[in-house]
């Protein structure tokens, strides 16, 4: 839609989760590490925990396409709000089971170990990967304990993925649901961006998109672009791609502040300072025009991912297109 505009080959912030856009800051590269290790390794279970939005899907994703799961075949669920009759069903037709595993636990337990051990046996490993796993009943909970049972006496048959939202984590501490707890052997937490994070999660979509960060967004924008997400990155991607939209349509290249604060007061995105905001907005449009000498042009955007540099004791600069002329 703005691509030509802003000069991008393709659309940079659609919220499918594309491993192709996957940006790490060292939280999300420490869970894609430990799904990788708890999937070709063959773990009991694996929890991946994070708040809506910050990026668990598109790291599952990113683990299961990496090349140190080549080996896994992964059945994913990612509604799992069902009942135990349509669970069993669905694991049945998921793994290629017969239509009677499909009616029975008992034919699908059986069914299941014996496919288990086969493709084992050729050196394939199947995993069972669950998405949205705060919304599984406690029943199904029990029945995901139950295929974690699954193993020969020095290895795990069915490597099991839980990923969710703090919710699971609740979930987990219930006294029904310790021998649950007690088979997870690797657990993992992302959380929110900081302010370098967003930024650099903004350059590096701009970049893969085929754009010039320095060219789509000022630094005012993106500091508040940061402010009203609270760092989560579907809300980072929405506030974008409709500020990138808004400016378009107002012919404003980069977008700044004001444009942003739009944006945000039309999804009722509200930051924590939002004063500081106002005050920002304000300045951008309504700023006199003086005579005098025009303010440097942006610095290349080189340094995006680096961090803050310190100016001064006590002093933080935002450093989404490298360091400021004080």
């Amino acid at each position: 839609m703005y691509e030509r505009f802003y000069g991008l080959r393709e659309l940079p912030f659609e919220l499918t989760p594309n491993p192709k856009y996957l940006y790490l800051p060292p939280k999300h590269r420490e869970a894609l590490s430990n799904l990788e290790y708890g999937l070709f390794g063959a773990k009991a279970l694996t929890v991946l925990v994070g708040e809506a939005g910050t990026g668990k899907t598109t790291l599952l994703h990113a683990a299961l396409e990496s090349e140190r799961c080549t080996g896994v075949r992964c059945v994913y669920l990612n509604n799992p709000a069902l009942t135990r009759a349509e669970f069993i069903s669905m694991l049945a037709t998921r793994f290629g089971l017969s239509a009677e595993a499909s009616q029975s636990k008992t034919v699908l337990l059986e069914e299941l170990e014996r496919a288990l051990r086969e493709r084992r046996n050729r050196g394939e490993i199947t995993a069972l990967v669950v998405d949205e796993a705060q919304t599984l009943s406690t029943e199904l909970l029990e029945e995901v304990r139950l295929l974690a049972n699954i193993e020969t006496v020095d290895e795990k048959l069915l490597p099991l993925v839980l990923a969710g939202q703090p919710e699971l984590t609740a979930r987990l501490e219930d006294p029904a649901l310790r021998q649950l707890k007690q088979r997870v052997a690797l657990r993992c937490e992302i959380e929110p961006f900081h302010v370098s994070e967003t930024a650099a999660y903004i350059a590096t979509r701009i970049r893969i998109a085929g754009g010039v960060p320095s060219k789509l967004f000022t630094r005012e924008g993106v500091s508040l672009i940061h402010e009203h997400s609270g760092g989560i990155p579907r809300i980072i991607s929405v506030i974008c791609d409709n500020a990138l939209v808004s400016g378009m349509a107002m012919e404003r290249q980069p977008v700044d502040g004001s444009v942003v604060l739009e944006v945000c007061r039309d999804f009722h995105l509200h930051g924590e300072s939002s004063v500081r905001a106002s005050s920002v907005a304000a300045q951008e449009k309504e700023a006199p025009e003086v005579d005098g000498p025009a303010p440097p042009p942006p610095v290349n955007a080189d340094a995006e991912q680096s961090p803050p540099v310190e100016n001064a004791p006590g002093t933080r600069r935002f450093t989404f297109f490298g360091s400021r002329r004080r």
